[in-house]
């Protein structure tokens, strides 16, 4: 190899180990100028998960829009619905028989994930006691019942209270001394109406006599319109009624007569024919019904609500109700609120005059619960009473 080869080759190798430590120095400096890693933020908690809405289900017997009875606890669930906001979610079913259909409908809340269940008449005793047992996990509610279960508890409202209220009003106010009833089907909680009407009418005047006429429906307008002309052509001209619509007052009105409104305020649909309403506020039970299945609190039992507790209430008195009888209306109604005043004291007197409850003697709940008589001034037969 000549001399100026190697010098070439020396060169080249020069460059080489130049460059090699050129690079080596470059990434000595990179590395020594990358930042530390950066410490991870803390990851923030998950919230947890918002718990799924209880599901209510509501069985009514007739349309909401029939200003009365089914009305009322449409009111009661709109009430849990402002209370509860997205802790609950309701639903209803209007217009469902007292029959074998109830059942299905029933299973079907159950099968939507209701877990709070109101069936709110009488005639669905039966069919909720059937079905109760089959979803333990759902709390069932029976409104004016008297049969439980495990996972089923009964509420009323004392409708007897308010009809006792309205009473008042009608005995100072008829001209015939002659007042008449339209009722509904006929169960202890009617006949106590119709009973508790007639007592509150003769505590302002003894003359008093009522006529009643069952028409075996809660809602059937026009049945319960021929039944109120029946009595106004019987002489009544005060008339009162234990049905769901408002056909009561309205045929009163037209043939210029009185009338109430019942389950809610019923003033708007004849005001000059409008004494009162004896209405029922289903919300103060609803709302408690609700929060004992939110609080895990809820149990089976027997509820029977009235004045005292904020569930029965007479509205809308007409001006044409003299002032004094006002003031007994409130004095009775005060008098119901803190328990020194009872409706069904003695004495009272059945239809045959004979002591129903003794002199001095307040009628129980066990007695009131099964009043299958008419008292003293009711006219006609209680239908299927021996």
């Amino acid at each position: 190899m000549t001399r100026l080869s190697k010098r070439a080759l020396l060169k080249i190798a020069g460059w080489s180990t130049l460059a090699g430590a050129a690079a080596l120095v470059g990434c000595s400096k990179k590395e020594e100028a990358a930042p530390a890693p950066a410490a991870s933020a803390p990851v923030a908690a998950s919230a947890p998960a918002k718990p799924a809405p209880l599901k209510i289900a509501f069985a009514y017997i007739g349309p909401v829009g029939d200003g009365g009875w089914t009305f009322a606890h449409d009111n009661g669930r709109k009430a849990i619905e402002k209370e509860f906001g997205d802790r609950v979610q309701t639903s209803f079913v209007e217009n469902v028989p007292e029959a074998a259909d109830a059942e299905r409908v029933f299973r079907d809340m159950i099968g939507q994930g209701n877990k709070l269940i109101f069936g709110t008449t009488f005639g669905y005793m039966d069919s909720m006691l059937k079905v109760a047992p089959e979803a333990k996990d759902v709390k069932f509610e029976h409104a004016t019942g008297f049969k439980t279960a495990e996972n089923m508890r009964t509420y009323d409202s004392r409708t007897y209270e308010g009809a006792y209220m309205a009473g008042i009003i009608a005995g100072a106010m008829t001209k015939t001394n002659t007042l008449g009833v339209v009722g509904s089907v006929p169960i202890p909680e009617v006949i106590r109406n119709i009973n508790s009407f007639t007592l509150g009418a003769q505590s302002v005047n003894p003359k008093i006599k009522t006529k009643v006429v069952w028409v075996n429906k809660w809602f059937d307008p026009p049945k319960e319109t021929e039944a109120a002309q029946s009595l106004l052509n019987g002489g009544a001209d005060v008339l009162f009624q234990n049905t769901d619509s408002s056909a009561v007052l309205k045929t009163a009105g037209k043939a210029g007569k009185y009338a109430f409104g019942w389950d809610s305020d019923m003033s708007s649909y004849s005001p000059e024919a409008h004494l009162a309403s004896s209405i029922i506020n289903w919300a103060p039970y609803y709302i408690k019904a609700t929060k004992d299945a939110l609080e895990g609190t809820w149990a089976t039992g027997a509820v029977w609500w009235g004045v005292k507790e904020g569930a029965i209430d007479i509205v809308s008195i007409s001006d044409k109700v003299p002032a004094e009888i006002k003031t007994k209306v409130e004095t009775v109604k005060s008098g119901l609120k803190d328990g020194s005043f009872a409706i069904w004291k003695g004495p009272i007197l059945g239809q045959d005059g004979k002591e129903v409850v003794k002199k001095d003697e307040t009628a129980d709940d066990k007695f009131l619960s099964g009043v299958n008589f008419y008292v003293k001034g009711v006219e006609g037969k209680v239908p299927g009473a021996k």
